[in-house]
C-alpha cells in the first residue's frame, strides 16, 4: 500500500487512530504507525513527516460519524484488527456452580484503612458479582480486639466507597456474638466440639504426639457446663478455650483440635463487652453458611484454614462454599504494615494514612491514581496460584489510559533560572490544552524578553534549547556561565541541532508551585491557568502527571502521580 506514494498509508492511520481515540491524532502517532508497518520508508522520514501533516489535516475535516464510514469503507480490516484488540480484554475465569448467580464476600479487619493489598480481594469478587449477578457483602472481621482501631468502621467504608465496590449489605461481626454462642452450644451438643481447661504447653505436647487431651473426653454435658461457665466469666483469660474436635492423627498438627472461641480480658472492644470471642475459622463459617456465601476468594495463605473449616462444615452437614486460592502478590517500594503506618504518623515520619509514601488507598487517590484503575489492574492479575510481584508499572498504565484524554496540559518548571533572551521579539505562545483536542482549546504564554527555564536543562556546553510552542534559544558559555539569544523560530533547525525541547514560563506571570513526590518535594513554578484546576489531575509537560492538591495564596500544592 505503501510503495511509492505512502499518502494512502499515512491516512488510513491518521483515520483509523481518530476513530479508535476520537480528536485529532499526533502525527507522532501516525508516523510510528506507518513506520512500523513500512520500515522501507524510514529514509524518506522527512517526506512522511510533512505528509503525515495533510492526512490529519484531511482526517481533521471530517465528523466522527464520516471518519468511520470512510474507513469501514476503504479498510474494513483496520476496523476488524480494532475488534480483536478489543476481544483480547482480560477475562477472569469462569466459576464453577455460578451459573444462577453468586454471593460473594469482602472481609477486612477494621485495623485501619485499606491498601492496596486488599484491592486484590475486594476487585476480584467485586468482578465476579457484576459478570454472574448476585449478592456483594462487606463483612468487618472484628471479633479480635486487639486487632480493632475504632475509627476505621468509618475508613473502611469510606475506602470501599472510593473503590466503588458493589456492596449490596454491610455485616459486622462483633454484632452477631450470639449467634456464635448458639452455633457453638450446637456444636457441643453433636459432640463437634468440647471445652478444654488444659494448660496451652501441655495441650501442645499432647497433640505433637497425636494424643487425645483429658478434656476431650468429656460429655457434651460436661461440656456445655464448662461453656457457660465461660460466658459467665468463671474462667480468666487462658484458662479454657473450646477446641474443634478433629482427626488426631492428621499429618498436620495445625489440623489437629484447633480452638474456636477463647477468652480475652484486654483489651476492651470498643463496640461490645464480651469476655468470650469466635476465633477466625469458627465466625468464618458460620457467616458464610448463615450469609448464603457461594464462592470464596482468597489468598493461597488461607488453603491450610480452609482444610480447617471443612472440619466444622461436616460437623453441622453443611455445604463448603466453592473456593478460589491466588498466589501472594509481593508489593514493594510502598509501607502496607498497619502498625508501622500507625506509628510512623505518631511519630510525625508520615503525615497520616494519605501520605503518598504509603501504600493505602486513600495515598493512591491523593496522588491521582483513580479507583478504576486500581480495579482494572487487579482483574488483569486475575486470580491465577502462581506466586506474582506486583507491577506499580502495569496499575500507572491503566491508570494513564484514564488520566491522559481528561488531564489538561500545562508548563512546571523545577528549580527555575531566569534567562534573559537578547534579540528575541515579544511574542504570544499558543499552547493546546490537550495535544489530541484542538477543540479543548488553547493557553496563551506572554513572552517579553525574560523566561523561567528549568536549572536541570542548562548543562554546560549545550549549544541550543527550544522552548516549547515559542522558539529556540541559542546559548554561549562563559566558563560555567550561559548568556542566551533568539534562535530564530524554525523547528527543523532545533532538530538538526538536536536541541533538546522544554518547558518553560514568562518571567513575569508564575505562579509558584511545589511538586511533592515519594521522594521529596520539588519547589517550582506553573502556569496562572492551574490554579484553576484544583482536585484535578493534570499534566506538567516533560515532568508527568499530577494532582493539583491544594490552591492558596501562596500558590499550588501539587502531588506526583506517574509518568
Amino acid at each position: 500500500m505503501a510503495g511509492d506514494d505512502p499518502k494512502e498509508a499515512l491516512f488510513l492511520c491518521a483515520l483509523q487512530n481518530a476513530v479508535k481515540h476520537g480528536g485529532v491524532p499526533q502525527a507522532g502517532a501516525v508516523i510510528g504507525m506507518v513506520m512500523g508497518a513500512h520500515p522501507e520508508l524510514r529514509s524518506r522520514a522527512k517526506e512522511v513527516s510533512a505528509l503525515a501533516k495533510e492526512a490529519i489535516a484531511e482526517v481533521a475535516k471530517l465528523s466522527p460519524e464520516e471518519r468511520l464510514a470512510t474507513l469501514q469503507t476503504r479498510a474494513p480490516e483496520m476496523i476488524a484488527a480494532m475488534s480483536e484488540k478489543h476481544e483480547k480484554k482480560k477475562v477472569l475465569p469462569e466459576l464453577e456452580g455460578a451459573e444462577k448467580g453468586v454471593v460473594m464476600r469482602f472481609a477486612p479487619n477494621p485495623s485501619g484503612p485499606l491498601h492496596i493489598g486488599h484491592a486484590r480481594a475486594a476487585a476480584l469478587n467485586d468482578a465476579y458479582v457484576k459478570q454472574y449477578g448476585g449478592r456483594y457483602i462487606l463483612r468487618i472481621e472484628d471479633t479480635d480486639p486487639k486487632r480493632v482501631d475504632p475509627e476505621a468502621y468509618q475508613t473502611v467504608q469510606e475506602d470501599i466507597r472510593w473503590l466503588g465496590l458493589g456492596i449490596t449489605e454491610v455485616v459486622t461481626q462483633s454484632d452477631r456474638l450470639s449467634i456464635y454462642y448458639d452455633l457453638c452450644k450446637q456444636l457441643i451438643e453433636k459432640g463437634g466440639a468440647y471445652v478444654c481447661t488444659c494448660d496451652n504447653e501441655q495441650f501442645k505436647e499432647l497433640k505433637q504426639n497425636k494424643t487425645a487431651c483429658p478434656c476431650r473426653g468429656n460429655s457434651a454435658l460436661k461440656n456445655l457446663e464448662l461453656w457457660q461457665k465461660m460466658l459467665d466469666h468463671t474462667f480468666r483469660e487462658g484458662e479454657a478455650s473450646v477446641r474443634i474436635k478433629t482427626d488426631l492423627s492428621h499429618p498436620d498438627p495445625a489440623m489437629r483440635d484447633f480452638p474456636a472461641f477463647r477468652i480475652l480480658d484486654a483489651p476492651s472492644h470498643p463496640k461490645v463487652k464480651a469476655h468470650v470471642y469466635p476465633l477466625m475459622n469458627f465466625s468464618v463459617v458460620a457467616d458464610d453458611h448463615l450469609l448464603g456465601v457461594t464462592h470464596v476468594i482468597r489468598g493461597k495463605d488461607h488453603i491450610a484454614n480452609t482444610r480447617r473449616q471443612k472440619f466444622i462444615y461436616d460437623h453441622f452437614g453443611w455445604q463448603q462454599p466453592v473456593y478460589r486460592h491466588y498466589g501472594r502478590m509481593g508489593i514493594e517500594g510502598v509501607v502496607l504494615s498497619t502498625s508501622q503506618m500507625r506509628a510512623g504518623i505518631k511519630e510525625g515520619l508520615y503525615s497520616g494514612w494519605d501520605d503518598i509514601r504509603l501504600g493505602t488507598l486513600r495515598a493512591l487517590a491523593r496522588r491521582g491514581i483513580l479507583p478504576e484503575a486500581v480495579k482494572n489492574a487487579m482483574i488483569a492479575i486475575g486470580i491465577g496460584d502462581v506466586d506474582i510481584s506486583f507491577s506499580w508499572d502495569n496499575l500507572y498504565a491503566e491508570n494513564k489510559k484514564l488520566v491522559d484524554p481528561t488531564a489538561n496540559r500545562y508548563f512546571f518548571v523545577p528549580d527555575p533560572v531566569e534567562a534573559k533572551i537578547e534579540g528575541a521579539p515579544a511574542h504570544t505562545a499558543h499552547a493546546l490544552l490537550h495535544p489530541s483536542d484542538e477543540a479543548r482549546g488553547t493557553r496563551t504564554l506572554e513572552f517579553t524578553g525574560t523566561a523561567l527555564i528549568p536549572k536541570a536543562e542548562l548543562v554546560s556546553g549545550t549549544a541550543m534549547l527550544r522552548l516549547k510552542d515559542l522558539f529556540n534559544v541559542k546559548i554561549a558559555w562563559n566558563g560555567e556561565t550561559p548568556t542566551f539569544s533568539y534562535g530564530g523560530d524554525s523547528l527543523a533547525d532545533a532538530r538538526a541541532a538536536k536541541a533538546r525541547i522544554i518547558q518553560w514560563l514568562p518571567a513575569q506571570a508564575i505562579v509558584p508551585c511545589t511538586l511533592i513526590t515519594q521522594e521529596g518535594e520539588v519547589k517550582g513554578a506553573c502556569e496562572p491557568a492551574v490554579k484553576g484546576e484544583a482536585g484535578k489531575v493534570v499534566q506538567f509537560e516533560r515532568v508527568g502527571f499530577v494532582k493539583i492538591d491544594a490552591v492558596d495564596a501562596s500558590g499550588v500544592r501539587a502531588y506526583f502521580t506517574h509518568k
